[in-house]
């Protein structure tokens, strides 16, 4: 199924994605982020279903359905290095702070701080071009509403 876009995440030279797979990347790297402390909770599949609905302007089914998708690619992706590149390299850098915004939603939706989340959300903003100084600013301002 996701054939085409995994030869394009693991080729030699990245290509850019399209802008249906850059949507289904993003999906799959929400998945990653909830899935990161090996609980992926109620409130995270809800936040992230909301979230896509409202980023791509989705009816309720159709965010479950890009959700669903994203949760089989984040299985068979490669490591979150490529993947995240491949999402620099195809979004827009105010994108990519909405991204990294929606990462930090979904890493504290379970109402607590991982370790695991916390190192994964440090390494995707370095490579999504965000500081450190931005995606911490970033959280705190989602933690403190």
């Amino acid at each position: 199924m996701f054939a085409n876009l995994l030869k394009t995440l693991l080729g030699p030279e990245p290509k850019d994605l399209t802008p249906s797979d850059a949507r289904l990347a993003i999906a799959a790297l929400l998945v990653r982020v909830a899935r990161s402390d090996n609980d992926y909770a109620a409130a995270e599949i809800e936040k992230i279903d909301r979230m896509l609905a409202t980023r791509y302007e989705l009816n309720a089914a159709q965010s479950v359905d890009l959700r669903k998708q994203g949760e089989e690619l984040e299985k068979e992706a490669p490591d979150t290095v490529r993947f995240t590149r491949a999402i620099k390299d195809s979004v827009p850098y105010v994108d990519r702070v909405s991204v990294i915004e929606a990462l930090w939603q979904i890493a504290l939706a379970d109402g607590e701080r991982d370790i695991e989340e916390d190192a994964l959300l440090r390494l995707v903003a370095n490579l999504l071009g965000i500081s450190d100084v931005e995606s911490a600013s970033v959280r705190k301002r989602i933690a403190a509403s």
